[in-house]
């Protein structure tokens, strides 16, 4: 069964696609309800949660940071940088490749992330 694109649904997929980089479901808010402005943070949530589970998008999960964020999943292998002061992330395009031969002796890398921490262009 097809789900029908609402209104709301349609400013939140603009509003992390316009944006280039994962976002917390506050910042999709404040972006999205420029488009809707009765949107609540209620169905944003909602909304994120249908399209994570359809797979359009995926989260992005910080070490040590429980705030969730959100991303379109179709986008290739990347990393990303945390501003400290704002607490944004944003992609970084880069990756530095195969990096089996840094796990102890007998072990099998599957996976990795790579998240840089600082303050971003806007902060400094």
């Amino acid at each position: 069964m097809a789900r029908r694109t609402t209104e709301q649904r349609k400013a939140i997929c603009e509003a992390i696609e316009q944006s280039g980089r994962p976002m917390r479901p506050e910042e999709v808010l404040e972006v999205a309800q420029s488009d809707v402005p009765g949107l609540g943070i209620a169905t944003v949530y909602r909304n994120l949660k249908a399209m994570l589970d359809s797979g359009f998008l995926r989260a992005v999960e910080l070490p040590g940071d429980p705030t969730r964020r959100y991303e379109l999943a179709a986008l290739d292998h990347h990393h990303h940088f945390h501003c400290r002061r704002c607490d944004r992330v944003y992609d970084i395009d880069i990756c530095p490749g195969d990096l089996s031969r840094h796990a102890p002796t007998g072990f099998e890398v599957e996976s990795h992330e790579l998240v840089l921490h600082g303050v971003c262009a806007d902060c400094g």
